[in-house]
Order: structure tokens, then C-alpha cells, then sequence
């Protein structure tokens, strides 16, 4: 069965389902590992091209998931999420699934056009082109994440970001070493994409939607795609800055310094995603539990689980930063070489900035599963100013390392504005249910 044609209206029961769901435990352990597995083998690209190639390669590869990510973000509309957190069923995945293949044709055919305007070498721009086709399986895998995260099925997600992980690492590997050209290897990445879109994700999803729903065929139904968008575009806006926001260093480092120092910055910043990964799967794990104390008026319930989230986030950052100040620059030598354990300050800056946007983005999920959605994008277009305002002041002049100042900054500012938010919404939390007073 085709990734376009399963789709159903309505809620999914859980007696729909052909297996139960599993614990918050299970969940959580299931998307670490993923998430792990998957980190590791994104940053085993950048450890390839900087031991097989140069600052440059790094940096033209990164360039195109940098230039790609925000608009990616934007049609995306955080499907995934308004899923996870669609504790009543207004949508069925064939609406979700029928948006996503809307915007996704919609942003590659916008994508490609400016990879052909735009005065680019020729490299970089086929470099460009093959990440867009990535991306664009990557956000129909995760339609059926959402899915999946919805019925607390993180175990498959799990098993599918393994075998992303793993098979692009591979495909990615062996063409640079033999072709040396980062266009070939981006497509063979594009390829194992597609391959674990096609066989694991699509093929899954489909099969559980058939076993409940005898017919399962996709319906653009106009009027209800049209209220979906509304209801999830504040996400894609809010999620659109937030990619903007963490790129706006590289492309001003692009501008300013170049390809070769924006492969350096790179690599480094790309350490940090380890602890950045066990956060979000911490984070994806518990947003239905979230989401459901929210909904249920449980406070207790609700302040337990963030604090747990908090507190793995505060333990990581702390981590990072001692790894940084201690062993930092022979690390560095080690996966990298000389000329990345050079810029060791960098990577202490780069760390003390990842401890502030851990807690951040703990935060960042509770406030979405309070569905507090339009009262984001206002403090991401202020978060994404400052950041502009600081790439423009401190990059010229203190180059890499005023760039992660960059980070650290806006981290904190994010972090402020998510706990004022968060605070109003735990003040206005609805009664429990069916009960005479709020708990």
C-alpha cells in the first residue's frame, strides 16, 4: 500500500489496535534508544566528511540542511505534535497525512526553484537538491510518527530512527569513500530514507489503520484540512523561528567567515545533539501524558513529569559543559582532528549554550501540551530578532565564539519567555473532570 492512500476519519480506539500501548517507561526507554542511535549516526556523516574530507565538504553539507530546515519546519506545521496531543480524536491520520502531502510538494517545489535561482556553486546547489528530497521522506515518516506517538507505539518509532539512522550512515559512508563528492553521498542518504519510509513507516502504519478500518483510503476533505491548518499553523510559525533562530549563526557565519570556518562550527555544535536527543525523546515520550494531565486538570500529575523532564535536562547540561572544560580539545582531536580541537573555547561556549536550551526545550514541550499554541510564535519572533541582533554584533568580531554567545543568549531568552507562559497556563488549568473543583 502506497504512504498516500491509507487514511481514516475519526478517533482511533484502543481496541482498534492490533497490540496495547505501552508505558511511559517503555515509551521514553524506546525513543532514547532511537534517538541515540539515530544522533550517533547524523553525527558519523560529519566525522566521515571531516576525516575523508575537509572543513569545506562539512561546511556545504551542513549549508544545506541549514538553508532547508526552516521551511521544512514551516510544512510541517508540527503535525506530529497537534497528533501526540489530539487527546479526543478531532482528526483522523488520513487528515494529517493529506496536509503533510500538501505542504511537502508544496516546499519542495519552492526549494528547488531557489537551489536553481540562487548563485551557488554547483555543488553546493545539487548538494541542496538532495537534501530536499531527504527531507521531504523524512516528513512523511514522520506523519506516521505522530500516529504511532499518538497510541504510544514509541517502540516502532524507535526501531524505524535506528534503521534511518544506520542504513544512511552505510549508504553515506561508502559513496563518499569511494566518490569523495558530499552530491552522491546526500543521495544516497535521500535514498535509505526513502527505503525505511517505503518498508518500515508507510508499510506499518497501513497495515494497523486496515486491520480497524476495512476501507482505508485518503479523502481531501477541503473544509477539514482547512481547520487543521489553522489549527496547527502557530505551531509551523512558532517551529519555522526556532529553525531559523538556531541557524541564523551559520548562515551569518557563511556570510562573514565562510564555508570552511561554518564546517568547523558545524561539527562542533553537532556534539551537543546527543544531549539534545535525550531530552527530546524524553520529551516526545511524555507530552501525551503532559497533555492528558493538562486536559484532566491533574496539577500534580502535570508538575511531576516536568520536573522529571527538567531535571534529566539540567543533569545533561551540567555534563556537557564539565566534559568541555576538562577533555574537550583531545575529544575533539580524536573524532575530528587538529584543526576542530583548536577551537576548544568554541566548544565550551557551544555547551554552556546547549545546558540553557536543554531546559528550554523541556519546557517548550510542556507548554505545547498545554496546547498554548498561537502565544508561542511571539516569543520566537523575539528570540529570533535578538539572535539576528547578536550574529550582526558579536560574529564579526569574535567570530565562532561570538556565534555560540549568539546561542547561549537566545537559549536564556527562550527559556524565560517559556516559563512565563507556562505559568499562565498552569494558573487557567480547567477543573478536573468530572469533578466540582479544580485539584
Amino acid at each position: 500500500m502506497s504512504i498516500l492512500d491509507p487514511a481514516v476519519s475519526g478517533e482511533i480506539s484502543a481496541s482498534g489496535l492490533s497490540r496495547p500501548r505501552l508505558s511511559l517507561a517503555a515509551n521514553f526507554s524506546w525513543t532514547l534508544a532511537g534517538n541515540l542511535v539515530f544522533a550517533l549516526c547524523q553525527w558519523g556523516l560529519l566525522v566521515v566528511l571531516a576525516r575523508l574530507g575537509n572543513p569545506e565538504a562539512v561546511g556545504r553539507f551542513t549549508l544545506a540542511f541549514a538553508v532547508t530546515a526552516p521551511a521544512f519546519m514551516f510544512a510541517n506545521l508540527q503535525l506530529r505534535a497537534v497528533q501526540a496531543t489530539d487527546a479526543k480524536g478531532l482528526y483522523g491520520f488520513g487528515d494529517y497525512l493529506g496536509l503533510r502531502a500538501l505542504t511537502t510538494a508544496a516546499t519542495v517545489s519552492v526549494l528547488v526553484a531557489l537551489a536553481a535561482a540562487r548563485p551557488w556553486p554547483r555543488e553546493t546547489a545539487l548538494t541542496m537538491v538532495a537534501v530536499i528530497a531527504a527531507k521531504a521522506f523524512e516528513s512523511f515518516s514522520d506523519v506516521c510518527y505522530g500516529w504511532r506517538q499518538r497510541n504510544e507505539q514509541m517502540d516502532r518509532i524507535g526501531v524505524s530512527l535506528m534503521l534511518r539512522g544506520i542504513l544512511s550512515l552505510g549508504a553515506f559512508a561508502a559513496v563518499f569513500y569511494v566518490t569523495r563528492s558530499v552530491v552522491w553521498s546526500a543521495a544516497a542518504l535521500a535514498g535509505a530514507w526513502l527505503t525505511v519510509l517505503l518498508a518500515c513507516d508507510a508499510r506499518g502504519v497501513a497495515r494497523e489503520l486496515g486491520r480497524s478500518h476495512p476501507d482505508p483510503r485518503l479523502r481531501l476533505r477541503w473544509a477539514t484540512l482547512a481547520r487543521l491548518a489553522w489549527l496547527a499553523l502557530p505551531l509551523g510559525v512558532v517551529m519555522m523561528i526556532i529553525s531559523l533562530n538556531s541557524n541564523l549563526p551559520r548562515y551569518a557565519i557563511v556570510h562573514f567567515l565562510g564555508e570552511r570556518n561554518l564546517g568547523l562550527f558545524s561539527a562542533l555544535a553537532y556534539v551537543t545533539a546527543g544531549g539534545g536527543t535525550i531530552v527530546d525523546a524524553l520529551g516526545q515520550a511524555a507530552t501525551p501524558s503532559l497533555a492528558n494531565a493538562f486536559a484532566d486538570g491533574d496539577r500534580r500529575a502535570f508538575r511531576r513529569t516536568l520536573l522529571r523532564l527538567m531535571g534529566v535536562a539540567g543533569l545533561l547540561g551540567a555534563g556537557g559543559v564539565a566534559l568541555a572544560s576538562i577533555a574537550g580539545r583531545p575529544f575533539l582531536a580524536v573524532f575530528y582532528g587538529s584543526d576542530y580541537a583548536a577551537r576548544g573555547d568554541v566548544f565550551i561556549w557551544l555547551m554552556a549554550a546547549s545546558a540553557a536550551g536543554y531546559l528550554a526545550s523541556s519546557l517548550g514541550y510542556a507548554v505545547t501540551a498545554t496546547r498554548y499554541f498561537v502565544a508561542q510564535a511571539p516569543l520566537f519572533l523575539a528570540v529570533t530578532a535578538a539572535t539576528a541582533l547578536g550574529c550582526w554584533l558579536l560574529i564579526p568580531i569574535h567570530g565562532l565564539a561570538g556565534a555560540a554567545m549568539v546561542l547561549l543568549a537566545s537559549a536564556g531568552l527562550q527559556f524565560a519567555g517559556s516559563a512565563g507562559m507556562l505559568g499562565h497556563a498552569v494558573v487557567r488549568l480547567p477543573r478536573p473532570r468530572g469533578k466540582g473543583r479544580a485539584a
